[in-house]
């Protein structure tokens, strides 16, 4: 009877371990069907219940990645932008978890096109969103940039320049996010340099 009750034990403590490395395997965004990925992406749950839609650049499955590794900062993050009145944001760092999440809100005037380098970052991940005003940012990815700055460590930046703009619209119906393989040029002009306010949460990888 005690060797029973020991091979039922066994049994059970084989049976969760393989359930449980199941669920988490079923959790881990690498194994997703694009379908899921899709359905996933689509729900905005992962945007802690911020109404602004991602723009169609955003990488979903680098996102769902980046999530999965860290949802309690990457859900910090989108709930001081549900949360916050980002109008009335003083432009200026605000510090949520130290270094490895804080916020940049910056006030300033679009800028011709010839004015502005591609930028990446390699510790953090940007998520921008355009309070007031409109303006160009371009998003290639890294692989197709020329370096023309050379990475600064302490900045977290480097500047690149590219054949193509693929200009994306930005304006508060909208945010985008980019990681360390998403060169981007913002602040650039449509038509007239205009006033623009912008929050940028700054996720570190």
């Amino acid at each position: 009877m005690v060797r029973i009750k020991q091979k039922l034990l066994f049994m059970s403590i084989v049976l969760c371990s393989i359930t449980s490395c199941h669920s988490s395997s079923s959790d881990n965004p690498e194994n997703w069907s694009e379908e899921k990925l899709a359905g996933w992406f689509r729900s905005g749950e992962w945007k802690s219940g911020w109404e602004v839609s991602p723009d169609e650049s955003v990488n979903a499955k680098e996102l769902a990645r980046q999530v999965f590794k860290n949802k309690k900062r990457w859900g910090k993050a989108f709930l001081f932008l549900k949360t916050n009145d980002l109008g009335k944001l003083k432009p200026g760092k605000y510090e949520l978890e130290d270094d490895s999440l804080f916020v940049n809100v910056s006030e300033y005037q679009t800028k011709n096109e010839e004015e502005v380098n591609f930028e990446a970052h390699r510790k953090y991940a940007d998520i921008q969103y355009v309070v007031s005003g409109k303006e160009q940012i371009g998003v290639v990815s890294l692989s197709e940039t020329e370096v023309v700055k050379p990475y600064d460590d302490v900045k977290d930046i480097t500047f690149l320049k590219a054949e193509k703009n693929n200009f994306r619209m930005a304006n508060p119906e909208k945010f985008f996010v980019f990681f360390p393989s998403d060169a981007h040029r913002p602040s650039v002009k449509i038509e007239n340099k205009e006033e623009v306010k912008k929050v940028v949460v700054k996720v570190k990888m």
